[in-house]
């Protein structure tokens, strides 16, 4: 799969305030990780709650997909001859080699130390044989575009092949000019997270699953909901609009595929956890819907026109006007269901980012017509 531009989306005349990014982690803001609101649509039906109320919009039977991988510290400084710049660590490659974005430090007017620090800018990659060095001594050698049709993301080899290694010592976790400062690790682990033997996992955060806690799993377990887990390693998210997501690394393992074939033959519904959550269910969809336990790679882009086979709903943050994840949701949802809660959500000032609230996307039970239908199988 290349990079090519993927069409427009529902919501691209729509307009986000800075206002309304969230700044700082909901802990931070509130009384903890789950004191964020909740958005819910049900068809184009919406209404508004607090995330831990959450359970008093499932019920017995539904089972909510998340995913357990793992955020990294995927950030790390590096210069390119005099350049300073930061190099964000995307995927690891079956060669070996390592998808990276290659930032511009922020800096100029306005700027705290923080951000200095930690918030970035575009910056093109390459060319092909550059050498940037790392910390600790170390070095990688970009190779070729990742994609011959961008030069956002570059193949590098790094000396030495340990980048757990470098992560761990040197690295922080991405973030972006909407964010405050600098947050440890710790911030960017939902509760689902699980660490992987070969020290893999996501450039950053399945943000979906960050405001549940134990507290609230036990609770939904509890009323009869199930949890299934599936591992989707995500890139780095700072794609350009319209960029499609570049193929990545995912499982679902064969006791997830059991659970939501049986799920889906008892009348439960199947509640994605966030965007990466459908990416790796879909890719191991058959055509009638069912699930089969899958290793391996994806470059699936869920739009309209290809539509869902299993997944019922999602639960995620709020994305950007013209991100390519909103076909996704137009595919599970419907467009007139996705401009509704979008213009609410601007209007009821909820927050977006990754530190902000959440959208929970239901079908609509009051419709019957096939055509209503089809926008969840």
């Amino acid at each position: 799969m290349t990079g090519a531009a993927v069409g427009r989306t529902a919501l691209e005349g729509l307009r986000v305030p800075d206002a309304l990014s969230a700044r700082v982690p909901a802990e931070q803001r509130g009384a903890g990780r789950d004191d964020v609101r909740l958005l819910v649509s049900r068809g184009t039906e919406v209404s508004h709650h607090a995330f831990r109320d959450l359970a008093g919009q499932l019920r017995a039977g539904d089972v909510l997909v998340v995913n357990t991988s793992l955020t990294l510290p995927a950030a790390v400084e590096g210069r390119l001859g005099g350049e300073r710049l930061v190099v964000h660590f995307s995927t690891r490659g079956d060669d070996g080699r390592w998808a990276v974005e290659l930032r511009t430090p922020g800096t100029g007017a306005g700027v705290g130390a923080g951000q200095r620090k930690g918030a970035t800018s575009a910056r093109a990659g390459g060319p092909a044989g550059a050498v940037v060095r790392l910390p600790g001594g170390g070095h990688l050698v970009l190779e070729e575009p990742l994609d011959p049709a961008g030069t956002r993301l570059w193949w590098a080899r790094v000396a030495g092949g340990d980048v757990a290694g470098l992560l761990a010592r040197y690295g922080r976790p991405i973030r972006y000019g909407y964010t405050e400062r600098d947050q440890p690790l710790s911030a960017y682990q939902t509760v689902f997270a699980l660490p992987s033997p070969d020290g893999s996992g996501s450039a950053e955060m399945p943000s979906a699953g960050r405001p549940f806690t134990a507290r609230l799993v036990a609770e939904l377990v509890s009323r009869g909901v199930q949890f299934a887990p599936i591992r989707l390693d995500t890139g780095v998210a700072s794609a350009e609009a319209h960029e499609p997501p570049y193929p990545e690394r995912f499982e679902v393992p064969a006791a997830t595929a059991r659970l939501v074939n049986a799920a889906v033959a008892g009348g439960g519904r199947i509640v994605a956890v966030g965007t990466t959550a459908v990416r790796a269910l879909e890719s191991a969809a058959g055509p009638g819907g069912g699930v089969r336990a899958t290793a391996g790679w994806t470059d699936l882009v869920v739009t309209p026109g290809r539509g869902v086979r299993v997944v019922d709903g999602l639960l995620t943050g709020l994305h950007e006007p013209a991100a390519s994840h909103l076909l996704m949701l137009e595919a599970i949802a419907g467009r007139p269901a996705l401009e509704r809660a979008y213009t609410e959500a601007v209007r009821h000032l909820y927050l977006w980012h990754e530190f902000g609230d959440v959208h929970l996307v239901l079908p609509d039970e009051t419709a019957h017509s096939p055509s209503c239908a089809s926008n969840f199988r």
